[in-house]
């Protein structure tokens, strides 16, 4: 095994960071799909792909950077909403297994449509802030790395403030809490899985753009980046967002030193391997 310096080590925890925080993005989003329907959307990576793809016709239309990052948000945020009033709510007194096959129904769907509309090439989004990496005591972290931890941190800011101090993230949290007594005060419960779903997509959509200046873009992305933010909403139990949160970092941390000391083929290995572990915890009590 070759020998690894200070640098070296603080590399792989910032790049574990960085991609942890795009899994903890993620699966907000699912945690507040759930909370609120008591559906586990397998559609939210899709919601990743529009993200980046979307932003990237935009900007090839010749938009500011910072304007496609807003239509692509805004345009995903209608997408979740338009998938709960179109499959979800139809369904919605049905088995908890039939809203989950509606959900992966959900994500072919949007999967083939993206193909049909850009086909099977890879496309590229420039740096958000172009320019050098930094060096931090013998680590190189990209500006770009930059930009995903901050919008991570921002919007976990924003989602406190939104949940705790607004009366719709109160009568969001209400509906989480207890439907029907949330219904019984008068909160329409529609209105808040609507809300819930728009809110999910726009954390996916998040998640897809600012990662998208780092990796090839695909009609197919959102495949494996969904299933990471699902294995990490697993490890939050699918409620508790301060332990996805955790848990997102953690995963993104182990994946990288997993791919430094091993092999990057090994680097999907750890969230299935996290997965099965939590599963098994969780089965036994």
């Amino acid at each position: 095994m070759p020998a690894y310096a200070l640098g070296d080590y603080l590399q792989f925890a910032l790049s574990g960071l960085s991609t942890g925080s795009i899994y903890v993005l993620i699966a907000l989003g699912l945690i507040a799909i759930y909370n609120v329907t008591g559906v586990i959307n397998l559609a939210q990576g899709e919601f990743v792909m529009l993200g980046a793809m979307l932003a990237v016709a935009f900007h090839k239309l010749e938009l500011p950077l910072a304007l496609a990052f807003v239509l692509s948000v805004a345009c995903v945020t209608v997408a979740g909403v338009l998938t709960e009033r179109l499959t979800i709510r139809p369904a919605r007194r049905a088995p908890e297994v039939t809203l989950i096959i509606i959900t992966i129904g959900t994500a072919i769907a949007i999967r083939g449509a993206a193909l049909l509309a850009w086909g099977t090439s890879s496309y590229s989004l420039p740096e958000f802030s172009p320019g050098a990496p930094l060096q931090l005591w013998g680590a190189v972290l990209s500006r770009q790395r930059l930009w995903i931890m901050g919008t991570a941190a921002v919007v976990l800011l924003l989602l406190y403030l939104f949940f705790e101090f607004t009366l719709l993230g109160k009568a969001v949290r209400a509906c989480a809490i207890n439907r029907l007594a949330a219904e019984t005060l008068g909160i329409s419960t529609t209105a808040m899985s609507a809300l819930a779903y728009g809110l999910g997509a726009a954390l996916g959509a998040l998640a897809g753009i600012v990662i998208a200046p780092l990796t090839l873009v695909s009609y197919d992305m959102g495949l494996s980046l969904g299933l990471k933010g699902f294995v990490v909403a697993i490890m939050g139990g699918l409620v508790n967002a301060p332990a996805a949160v955790v848990g997102g970092l953690l995963l993104g941390v182990l994946e990288s030193f997993a791919s430094g000391f091993l092999s990057s083929g090994l680097r999907d290995a750890v969230a299935f391997l996290i997965l099965f572990v939590v599963l098994a915890r969780r089965r036994n009590g």
